[in-house]
C-alpha cells in the first residue's frame, strides 16, 4: 500500500540529500506521462487515475467506460440526506462537513462492517463518487447560512459528465462552466487523487 504513490523531492549529491525538482508517481508511472496521455486525447483523466490507484493498472477503454458508469450509479445520496444532514447543520469547516457525512452514511450502508475486499472496494468507489456532492452541497449550505440572501440551490449530478464537470455543474447556480475550467479542475483532481501518499 505504501507504493501506490511516490513523491521524489530530493536526490543524492556528494553523499548528501539535496532538493530537486519534484516528481510524482502513481503506481510507478510518472504523473507527467499520465497527464500527457489524457490531455493529448482531449479527455478527462480523474476517473482513469482513480482506476489506476485502486486497481494498480491503467484501464482499457472498455474498463474505463464501465468504471465511469459505476461511479455515475454511486452518485446518489440517500433520500432526505441533504436536508437532514447537510442543510440542518451547515459548517464553515468543509472537513467537518465531509467527516459528518461519511459517518452518517455508515448508518445507510447495509454492509458497513463487511471487511471483504469486494465490499471495501465498493465503499471506496462510492465515497469517491459522493465526495463532490458532499463538498458542493456543504459549501452551498454554509454560504446560505452565513448570508441568507444567497440563494440555496441543489443541482443533481449528471451521469454523462466527468467528476470535474459535475463539480462545476453543481457549484454554479446556472450550471455553466467553460471547458478550460473543467480541464483545470480535472487536472487538480488528478494531482490530488492520492493526497498524502
Amino acid at each position: 500500500l505504501t507504493e501506490i504513490s511516490e513523491i521524489v523531492s530530493s536526490r543524492e549529491e556528494n553523499g548528501k540529500s539535496v532538493p530537486c525538482e519534484g516528481r510524482l508517481y502513481y503506481r510507478g508511472i510518472d504523473i507527467r506521462d499520465i497527464v500527457r496521455g489524457f490531455v493529448s486525447e482531449n479527455r478527462f483523466g480523474f476517473e482513469e487515475t482513480v482506476y489506476l490507484l485502486l486497481f494498480g493498472e491503467l484501464p482499457t477503454e472498455d474498463q474505463l467506460a464501465d468504471f465511469k458508469d459505476l461511479m455515475s450509479k454511486y452518485r446518489t445520496l440517500p433520500t432526505n440526506f441533504v436536508r437532514d444532514i447537510i442543510m440542518k447543520a451547515p459548517s464553515f469547516d468543509m472537513m467537518n462537513t465531509l467527516a459528518r457525512s461519511v459517518l452518517t452514511l455508515y448508518a445507510y450502508d447495509e454492509r458497513a462492517n463487511d471487511t471483504s475486499l469486494p465490499n471495501i472496494l465498493r465503499q471506496c468507489v462510492e465515497m469517491i463518487a459522493l465526495f463532490p456532492q458532499l463538498a458542493v452541497y456543504g459549501y452551498q449550505a454554509y454560504q446560505h447560512n452565513e448570508n441568507p440572501a444567497n440563494s440555496f440551490f441543489i443541482h443533481a449530478p449528471k451521469p454523462e459528465l466527468s467528476t470535474a464537470e459535475n463539480i462545476l455543474h453543481m457549484l454554479r447556480i446556472d450550471n455553466r462552466y467553460s471547458a478550460l475550467e473543467a480541464r483545470i479542475l480535472d487536472l487538480a483532481l488528478v494531482l490530488h487523487a492520492e493526497h498524502g501518499g
